[in-house]
């Protein structure tokens, strides 16, 4: 039984548990499967810098309340946060880097507060 190489589908000759015809073969197929792994950081990284450019559009001036359909039509995406704050109430904030955001349900309407960190949230 001859077996073949996952990659260009050539004889694989040698050592019975030889995969790769080739070095550049099994290179290849690193690269590819590391690439693969790497596609979910690249991901979420470009979702956490979609969602800190959106809030800072509409945090211009340190706190405000909008509606989440706005935010939702532009690409943000609230389950995309860097860390996370509880306030005294119990309520949490959710931080993409320096700019938050609170769910709220208010008049039946699904909103949010939005913020920027400030100092006495450290603790």
């Amino acid at each position: 039984m001859m077996k073949k190489c996952p990659v260009c589908q050539t004889e694989v000759v040698g050592r019975s548990d030889k995969i790769y015809c080739s070095p550049a073969c099994k290179s290849s197929q690193q690269y590819e499967q590391r690439l693969e792994q790497e596609a979910f950081y690249f991901e979420v990284d470009r979702q956490l810098k979609k969602n800190r450019r959106i809030l800072r559009k509409y945090n211009q001036v340190g706190m405000t309340t909008l509606r989440q359909e706005v935010l939702l039509a532009e690409g943000f995406n609230p389950r995309f946060f860097t860390h996370y704050w509880k306030n005294g109430k119990g309520q949490v904030y959710f931080f993409c880097y320096e700019f938050g955001f609170l769910a709220l349900q208010e008049q039946g309407k699904e909103k949010f507060v939005l913020v920027t960190w400030q100092p006495y949230m450290q603790h």
